[in-house]
C-alpha cells in the first residue's frame, strides 16, 4: 500500500468513512463492462445525498474538454449551484466523441430517475481512454443494481470505481466541529497519469455536510484548490476530463456559513486537509512512481514567485530521474529554479533534502556544499522525499508534490489503449 504519513491537526481528526463520512451521504460501485476486465473490479459508481446539496466544481482547463464536463457545467448553471448527486465511472473518458454529451445526459437522467429528481440535479465525471465511443448499455442494465446498492458505508466501492492505473483508492475524511454542532468533510479522488498544474487535477468527489452557501463554498473550493491539486505534477500532461466537486447538505446543522470569518476558516482547514492528502496521495502513486515528492520552498518576495519555483522543480524530468536513481544531483533543481518564471537571487539560495533518513544540505549561497555522499543516499532511499529551498528573499513560502520518473512508466503508457 502507498500510504502516505497524514499530518495531525488540532482541532481536526481523521475519520474512516470517505464520501460516506459526512451525515445523509450514500455510494456504491460496482463492474458493468465497459471495458473487458478480468478482474471484475468495479467501473461505475454513484454518490448521492438524502437531501439537495449546495454543488461547487472547478474543472480542467485544457481547451479540449471531455463531454461529462460539458454536462457538469451546464447542470450547475441550470439549478444555480446544487445538486443530489453525482455518477462517475472509468474505463472510458467519453472525451472526443460525436455522441458524447448525449451518452452523458443519459447517465445523468438514469441516475436521477432512480433517486427521483430532475437530471440536472446529478453531476457527472469519467475517466479513461480518449476518442473511444462510450457504451451506454452497461449503464442501464445495471442502474437498477448500482441504486439499489447504496449505502452509508459504500465510499470503498465507490472510491475503487473510479481507479484506472491508480494502484490503490485514494480517499480522506476529518471531523470538527462548528458551533457546537460536529462536522465531517471527506473525499475520494484518482489519478495517476494526465497530472500537470493548474486544473483540478484528476477526478474528485468531495462531501460534507456543513451548512454554507454556494457562494462561500465554491469561494472556499476555489482557494483551497490553489494549494492542493493545483500544485501538483505527475508528468505534464492534462486530462480533458479533469473535475473536482464539492457537495455540502447541512446535515450538520450548524449555523450556515455565508460569509467570512472563524466558521468560514476553519471550513477551509478542514477542506484544505483533506484535499492535500489527497494530493499527496496522487502524487505517490504516480504512475511507475516509487517515491513521493515534495518541494518546500520558503523565503520567497511573493507567494507567486515561491510556487512558481515549487512547481519548477517538481516538474524537472531531469530531477525525477535523479530521485528514482537516488543520486544527489542537487544541481538540476538550481536548473529548475533558474527557469522558473519567478524572481529570486541566486547568491541567497540554500537547498536541503530531508526524509525519515535523515537531512543533507547540498546548496548554500547559490552554490554547492561539501556533503556525505552516502548520507545523501540514505535519505534518497526513503519513499518520500522532502526538497526544502530557502529563497532567503522574503516570507513567502509555498509547496508542490509529485514523484520521481522510472521505468515503468513509460511500460505503462506504452500500450495504454491496446
Amino acid at each position: 500500500m502507498k500510504e502516505i504519513k497524514k499530518i495531525q491537526y488540532a482541532g481536526f481528526s481523521y475519520i474512516n468513512g470517505g464520501v460516506c463520512a459526512a451525515k445523509g451521504f450514500r455510494a456504491n460501485g460496482l463492474y458493468t463492462g465497459i471495458k473487458e476486465n478480468p478482474t471484475k473490479k468495479p467501473d461505475l459508481c454513484l454518490v448521492v445525498s438524502d437531501q439537495i446539496c449546495r454543488a461547487v466544481a472547478v474543472f480542467t482547463q485544457n481547451k479540449v474538454q471531455a463531454a461529462p464536463v460539458t454536462v457538469s457545467k451546464r447542470h450547475l448553471q441550470q439549478t444555480g449551484g446544487t445538486a443530489h448527486g453525482m455518477i462517475l465511472n472509468s474505463k472510458n473518458a467519453n472525451a472526443c466523441n460525436a455522441d458524447g454529451v448525449e451518452k452523458s445526459e443519459r447517465m445523468c437522467q438514469l441516475a436521477a430517475e432512480k433517486i427521483g429528481v430532475d437530471a440536472a440535479e446529478i453531476l457527472i465525471a469519467q475517466t479513461g481512454v480518449i476518442g473511444q465511443i462510450m457504451p451506454i448499455k452497461p449503464m442501464e442494465k445495471n442502474i437498477d443494481a448500482l441504486y439499489q446498492g447504496l449505502s452509508y458505508d459504500g465510499n470503498e466501492k465507490a472510491a475503487i470505481a473510479i481507479m484506472t492505473t491508480d494502484t490503490v483508492k485514494k480517499e480522506v475524511a476529518v471531523e470538527f466541529q462548528l458551533d457546537g454542532k460536529i462536522c465531517h468533510i471527506g473525499g475520494m479522488g484518482k489519478g495517476s497519469g494526465m497530472i500537470c498544474p493548474n486544473m483540478a487535477t484528476t477526478l474528485n468527489v468531495i462531501t460534507t455536510d456543513c451548512a454554507i452557501s454556494t457562494e462561500m463554498l465554491q469561494k472556499a473550493l476555489d482557494s483551497v484548490v490553489k494549494v492542493t491539486y493545483n500544485c501538483l505534477y505527475i508528468d505534464g500532461d492534462q486530462s480533458t476530463n479533469d473535475t473536482c466537486a464539492v457537495l455540502a447538505n447541512g446535515f450538520a446543522e450548524n449555523v450556515e456559513i455565508d460569509g467570512e470569518g472563524e466558521a468560514y476558516d476553519k471550513f477551509c482547514q478542514a477542506l484544505f486537509i483533506v484535499m492535500s492528502n489527497i494530493t499527496k496521495m496522487l502524487a505517490k502513486d504516480g504512475e511507475g512512481a516509487t517515491k513521493l515528492l515534495e518541494c518546500n520552498v520558503t523565503g520567497g518576495k511573493t507567494w507567486e514567485d515561491a510556487l512558481a519555483i515549487a512547481k519548477s522543480v517538481i516538474a524537472s524530468d531531469l530531477l525525477k530521474c535523479a530521485m528514482f536513481g537516488e543520486d544527489a544531483n542537487w544541481g538540476r533543481i538550481l536548473c529548475a529554479i533558474g527557469y522558473a518564471p519567478a524572481e529570486f537571487t541566486l547568491e541567497h539560495v540554500a537547498v536541503t533534502l530531508e526524509s525519515s533518513g535523515g537531512s543533507v544540505k547540498v546548496c548554500e549561497n547559490g552554490a554547492g556544499v561539501a556533503f556525505s555522499e552516502e548520507a545523501a543516499k540514505k535519505v534518497l532511499e526513503a519513499d518520500e522525499i522532502q526538497i526544502q529551498v530557502d529563497l532567503a528573499d522574503g516570507t513567502a513560502k509555498a509547496t508542490a508534490w509529485g514523484c520521481d520518473l522510472t521505468y515503468d512508466y513509460v511500460k505503462i503508457n506504452s500500450d495504454y489503449r491496446t
